[in-house]
C-alpha cells in the first residue's frame, strides 16, 4: 500500500470533506473499521463517473492521509484522480460530496461523470 500526503497526494480532501467523513464513519457502526475508497469506473452521460463507498484496504490501493482521514485510491483510479479535490457542501442546493478534476476535458451537468 502507498501511503501519501501533502502535494504528492493522488488526490486532496478539504477539511469540510474530511468533517463529513469523519460524521458518516461515527454514524453508521457498519462503517466501523472501514475506510472512505473513492474510485471511477466506465459509465455516466460522459464515460466515466466517480463512486464513493466504504471498503477494506486492498495491498495494491494507494492511501491519502488528510485532516486526519484516510481515502483509498486503487491503481486503476489513481490515473484519473490525480490532483482531484474531494469538497463537502451541506447547502440545500447542490450540496454533498463533489470532486473537482484537473484530469476530465468535461463534466456532465450532474457533476457525477466527466470525459478523458
Amino acid at each position: 500500500m502507498t501511503t501519501q500526503t501533502g502535494t504528492e497526494s493522488v488526490l486532496n480532501l478539504t477539511e469540510s470533506a474530511a468533517a463529513q467523513i469523519k460524521q458518516v464513519i461515527a454514524s453508521d457502526a457498519g462503517n466501523a473499521g472501514k475506510t472512505l475508497r473513492v474510485y471511477v469506473e466506465s459509465g455516466g452521460c460522459s464515460g466515466m463517473q466517480y463512486g464513493m463507498t466504504f471498503d477494506e484496504r486492498r495491498p495494491d490501493d494507494a492511501a491519502v492521509e488528510q485532516h486526519g482521514v484516510s481515502v483509498l485510491v486503487d491503481p486503476f483510479s489513481v490515473s484519473y484522480l490525480r490532483g482531484a479535490v474531494v469538497d463537502y457542501s451541506d447547502e440545500l442546493t447542490g450540496g454533498g460530496f463533489k470532486i473537482s478534476n484537473p484530469n476530465a476535458r468535461g463534466n456532465c451537468g450532474c457533476g457525477k461523470s466527466f470525459q478523458t
